[in-house]
């Protein structure tokens, strides 16, 4: 199992990244954090929420599958109940690196969805956020992950 270092670091090498959960009340949701750092870093962050024609002025997908010209990893900023969905379309669309959302509840993180998508031979990183690690990372979100290493929000390895 790969440290959550390298994992992250595999992870954020893509440019092309879903991000499930988005919501249209912007401050509402950390998915909407994740989708505004992930733009301002110069990803193509693509929205996806099946409730909602655009987010925050951008178009936004029902599904990854609606996406034009798919998408290269998927954070997952949803209910933990719809993460294993979210993984099984991934995996049918060839997509092999998934990330569960969690900072200091119990986020998105599902372990049954975790271990389908290993099973499945997909990267499955369950814990912490994107803003953690990397060109995304800020100072606040570095001193979360070293406090959430500590509580098992963030895991150690994938």
């Amino acid at each position: 199992m790969p440290a959550i270092k390298e994992a992250a670091e595999a992870f954020l090498s893509h440019k092309r990244i879903a991000v499930t959960g988005v919501s249209r009340t912007p401050g509402s949701h950390g998915s909407n954090a994740v989708y505004q750092r992930l733009r301002e870093r110069g990803y193509e962050a693509i929205a996806i929420n099946p409730n909602a024609e655009t987010v925050e002025g951008d178009p936004c997908y029902p599904s990854l599958g609606a996406v034009p010209g798919g998408v290269e990893a998927v954070v997952i900023g949803t209910r933990p109940d719809r993460a294993l969905e979210t993984v099984k379309e991934a995996s049918s669309l060839g997509i092999g690196e998934v990330w569960m959302h969690r900072g200091p509840g119990g986020g998105s993180v599902d372990d049954a969805a975790a271990a389908w998508g290993r099973e499945h031979g997909m990267t499955v990183i369950d814990g912490g956020c994107p803003l953690m690690f990397g060109p995304t990372a800020d100072g606040g979100h570095k001193f979360m992950c070293a406090l959430f290493k500590l509580s098992g929000n963030v895991p150690r390895s994938v």
